[in-house]
């Protein structure tokens, strides 16, 4: 520890413990990747918050979702394993954008299999 902080001194450096970023990627990820990685999701979530304003056609959405959601976590999905939690939350953003709409509508109320897919005779 002493020689680190004379080489920062004669180097005129300050020594940092590598918690900052370097090309948008966190330098040191420690035990707790989920927060480590948050903040792609706050970027994403930024993004589609922005967006929900818009009045915007399927195409528009996939268009959206397909070149500029997917491609905020693929530089870092290359570089580092996310946890499988983020991965989870940022898909469940994503649905939720193109399944559930904007501030005017209300979205697609999924039912489930087995209620769908009831006889006619017992009044389905």
């Amino acid at each position: 520890m002493a020689a680190q902080e004379d080489l920062s001194r004669i180097m005129g450096v300050r020594h940092v413990l590598g918690t900052g970023t370097y090309l948008g990627l966190p330098s040191m990820v420690g035990r707790s990747k989920k927060d480590t990685f948050a903040s792609i999701k706050d970027r994403i979530w930024k993004r589609i918050n922005s967006w929900r304003g818009r009045a915007l056609s399927k195409a528009g959405k996939e268009v959206m979702i397909k070149s500029v959601l997917q491609s905020i976590p693929s530089y870092v999905m290359s570089v580092y394993l996310i946890p499988e939690t983020t991965i989870k939350e940022i898909e469940r953003m994503i649905n939720s954008f193109w399944w559930g709409g904007g501030t005017n509508t209300r979205g697609i109320k999924w039912m489930a299999w087995d209620r769908m897919t009831v006889p006619k005779e017992f009044d389905g």
